[in-house]
């Protein structure tokens, strides 16, 4: 029996020429820009934001994909202001994609521009390990979504979600869910579910990658302000990306090592997706948790359980650190480390708080499983923050494919890669 993954690729674009980096700046500011009046209006329907997209000079790709995402930000995510660093973001109608190994750059992308004739292709550097499915893309065996566009200093790097169906694990027996947090001071804290109970707990600690993230900030700033030649800032922020990569490639694997101790297990964690938009806690958290990849850490969990044969459930995270595992009342979280329980007749008074959220989330698999108190006398199956409105799990999705909506007929035909 087959099912359907959802992964991210990842590829960095090759030094493009001074015209095309002319074009990609050009095409990230005035995306920018239509986003910032789209939010700064309130605009909360997709034609609302229409309206307002429409006469800015980007492609009909861009447009329809902010017509999806500004809605959500307000409706969804209740956003109250944009991050400085926004990606640009595009349809999977955006997914053109060439192949030739008579290249240096085997694989290419035609960027989209507005109007006819305007769209160039451009080389891409991509992760070894991704390759096959990279030719998946471009065969078109493996099914496109959205595209996100980020530039990182002097690279720019560009992210596509893709579906490809995989034989379905298969368990026998009753299947043993096991929760992984992921955060900043714990980075991945585990908990499996016997009886409903938690047992053997796992935690992976995130000194090591919050040291080295806080060491790369104050490391590039000073360089940069001493007016340090690039190739330096380039090597430092090499040396720092290698280190946070290692770790994540270790904590990855001893969180799937954990796994395979128990009986049938089914990996469980947190749709983070538009984690950005959610976090609210002051410019410098704020910079420290944007900085941290909780996505791409994901992704090689996932990567890996895959090839373990476990199966990677996904789960509505709101509310997993405030709530009891035992009686599913909203408590407190009085310190990073410990979760109080408001009930008093619940056998849980206080309890590890990464570790109760593990707990929480392996639960939620099961989506009567639990619901998301609206306060601490009742409980309701809508939680606060007005996403997802149940808490049934997405089938390994880390990113939501958004609807198509096509705002001009400027549809540019697909050209031949020999015209870059």
């Amino acid at each position: 029996m087959s099912t359907t993954v959802t992964r991210t690729l990842q590829a960095t674009f090759a030094p493009p020429t001074a015209h095309k980096q002319a074009k990609l700046n050009d095409l990230l500011d005035t995306y920018r820009d239509g986003l910032q009046e789209a939010f700064d209006a309130g605009a909360s329907t997709m034609s609302a934001v229409s309206d307002i997209v429409t006469p800015y000079d980007l492609p009909y790709q861009a447009k329809a994909a902010l017509c999806n995402y500004v809605p959500k930000l307000h409706k969804t995510y209740d956003a109250q202001e944009l991050d400085d660093e926004h990606p640009i973001r595009l349809t999977n109608q955006a997914a053109t994609f060439d192949h030739s190994e008579e290249r240096d750059y085997e694989f290419t992308w035609w960027v989209p521009r507005p109007g006819r004739g305007t769209n160039f292709w451009i080389p891409l550097r991509i992760n070894p390990e991704q390759e096959d499915l990279w030719h998946d893309l471009v065969s078109e065996d493996a099914k496109p979504g959205e595209i996100r566009l980020q530039q990182h200093r002097t690279n720019w790097v560009l992210h596509v979600t893709v579906e490809y169906p995989v034989e379905e694990p298969a368990t026998d027996g009753d299947a043993t869910h096991i929760g992984l947090d992921i955060g900043e001071t714990a980075l991945i804290t585990g908990c499996a579910l016997k009886d409903g109970s938690p047992t053997d707990p796992f935690v992976c600690s995130g000194s090591r990658a919050k040291h080295l993230r806080k060491e790369m900030h104050t490391t590039l700033k000073r360089l940069q302000e001493r007016d340090a030649s690039e190739w330096r800032i380039e090597d430092r922020f090499s040396h720092y990306q290698n280190a946070l990569t290692d770790i994540v490639e270790k904590e990855s694997r001893q969180a799937v090592e954990y796994a395979t101790q128990f009986e049938n297990p089914v990996l469980v964690m947190e749709d983070l997706t538009y984690i950005r938009e959610r976090l609210d806690y002051g410019a410098y958290m704020n910079r420290r948790l944007h900085s941290w990849a909780f996505a791409r850490l994901q992704g090689r969990i996932e990567d890996k359980a895959t090839e373990a044969g476990i199966p990677v459930e996904y789960v509505n995270p709101a509310y997993t650190s405030q709530t009891c595992h035992s009686c599913h009342r909203i408590g407190r979280r009085d310190s990073q480390a410990e979760f109080r329980c408001p009930n008093d007749d619940c056998h849980v008074s206080t309890f590890q708080a990464d570790i109760n959220a593990s707990a929480n989330i392996a639960r939620r698999v099961d989506p009567w499983g639990e619901s998301v108190p609206l306060d601490k006398a009742e409980r309701d199956d809508s939680p606060r923050d007005r996403s997802r409105s149940d808490t049934a799990t997405t089938h390994r999705e880390t990113s939501e494919r958004p609807s198509q909506m096509t705002l001009t007929a400027d549809e540019e035909s697909k050209p031949s890669a020999s015209d870059d």
